[in-house]
């Protein structure tokens, strides 16, 4: 098969970026066998990647062979790369012909039906060709409506006639310039920004930029697809039946049949989270969007505003993406206290405690103490927060013994590091 740069189906696309950003480190040998592709698709897809992103992929060689990987410096960079490849859609003859005829003749005239269109092209474009192609009425039907679902044109009728024009668009792009900026490498359907931006020449310059990102979360571009089918089914209040896979180029996945509530986003690594209520198991769950292979929409949902209702009382003691056990029943959560000590001039302690407590509760015992408590579904997913505020925690209790266990015993543990260090450098003084 010939290497072509454009793309028909952005899922196998979607994945091949995905583990040549997150997992980089596979020969062509070792990519191969955990895909079950053969040399010649991987060549391929390398090399379609690379004409998109050939400035930020890297290689590596060791006995194994070459490794390559996509190497993005996401502090650095003014705009997400990845969005590249939702812009090289493959296309046919037609299509392309098409697109432009159209666009220019709406350009010129207000409004025209599709027979007045497919004339107009035939009678301005194509007869200045030697070949006889034609452009029939319904091919012609087809692409305007499609242009009218995709909001390029309008769709009036006229007495007993529909007519097409272009969609009146008055906005300032430049001036938005700012606005679609930071949607485009914040937002969770950031690569809409970045079609704004495309829109107007005086926001194309890559360099320039009035942000910067300590924590630039880029790889959720991949996942804007599946999230806006997600979003569109809970504006809808319909089910949808959604595909898991682990490696979607081998396997047929497992088929899941939920009602989509919301879509959730950790601040820490940037990763996407649908939370749903499953038909089958009659609870709620979390499901990962980079595991989503594909989306189907369903039916309505009767009673999805008592889901709703639900959805709310359940996330009351939701800390994180952890739902325990059954995650349905109040007897089923745990209940966690820490005393903090705030010394005097620490207020900034106190202020971010207030800040990230999410449903948690905070109460001042004495001058310098505070008690944060909380009732959560799984207190073990706690602990990376709770470890954070080390060196200020008076105590720290729990209904499950597992957390404090754990938290104390890795206290031990990094004790037990930095004495060691101590006495190898105390060793290193005294030989000096």
């Amino acid at each position: 098969m010939a290497y072509k740069e454009l793309i028909k189906n952005f899922d196998r696309t979607r994945e091949y970026l995905r583990d040549f950003y997150v997992y980089g480190f596979r020969s062509r040998s070792e990519f191969g066998e955990e895909k079950g592709i053969s040399g010649r698709s991987y060549d391929n897809e390398k090399r379609r990647i690379e004409s998109w992103l050939g400035e930020y992929m890297s290689f590596r060689q060791d006995k194994e062979g070459k490794r390559v990987f996509l190497s993005v410096d996401s502090s650095a960079i003014v705009k997400n790369p990845l969005y590249q490849a939702f812009k090289a859609k493959s296309f046919t003859d037609n299509d392309i012909m098409l697109h432009f005829y159209i666009l220019d003749l709406l350009a010129e005239e207000t409004a025209l039906s599709a027979r007045e269109i497919a004339d107009e092209i035939y009678d301005r474009y194509l007869i200045h060709f030697s070949s006889e192609k034609n452009i029939d009425e319904s091919t012609v039907r087809k692409k305007l409506q499609e242009y009218v679902k995709e909001g390029l044109l309008v769709k009036e009728k006229s007495g007993r006639d529909t007519l097409y024009r272009l969609k009146d668009s008055s906005v300032p792009v430049a001036a938005w310039k700012d606005a679609a900026g930071f949607f485009a490498e914040a937002g969770p359907l950031g690569v809409i920004g970045a079609y704004i931006l495309d829109q107007s020449p005086a926001c194309h310059d890559e360099t320039e930029s009035v942000f910067s990102f300590k924590h630039h979360y880029i790889l959720h571009a991949l996942d804007s697809q599946i999230l806006l089918e997600i979003l569109t089914a809970i504006g809808e209040d319909k089910e949808i039946h959604i595909n898991i896979r682990r490696n979607a180029l081998r396997e047929e996945g497992h088929d899941h049949q939920v009602c989509p509530m919301k879509v959730l986003i950790s601040t820490q690594t940037g990763r996407q989270y649908l939370l749903c209520w499953h038909f089958l198991y009659q609870k709620f769950r979390f499901f990962r969007l980079d595991r989503i292979y594909e989306v189907k929409t369903g039916k309505a949902v009767p009673d999805y505003e008592m889901l709703k209702e639900k959805c709310e009382a359940f996330q009351q003691h939701l800390w994180g993406v952890s739902t325990g056990g059954d995650g349905t029943d109040r007897t089923l959560t745990e209940h966690i206290e820490m005393i903090v000590r705030v010394e005097k001039g620490e207020d900034h302690i106190l202020q971010r405690l207030n800040r990230e407590k999410r449903n948690g509760t905070i109460e001042q015992l004495s001058e310098n103490e505070y008690r944060f408590s909380a009732e959560v579904y799984d207190a073990l997913e706690m602990l990376p927060w709770i470890r954070t505020f080390t060196g200020r925690i008076q105590s720290l209790s729990c209904s499950n013994a597992e957390v404090t266990e754990r938290f104390y015993e890795d206290l031990k543990l990094m004790a037990e590091i930095y004495e060691q260090d101590d006495g190898e450098e105390e060793e290193t003084h005294a030989v000096q």
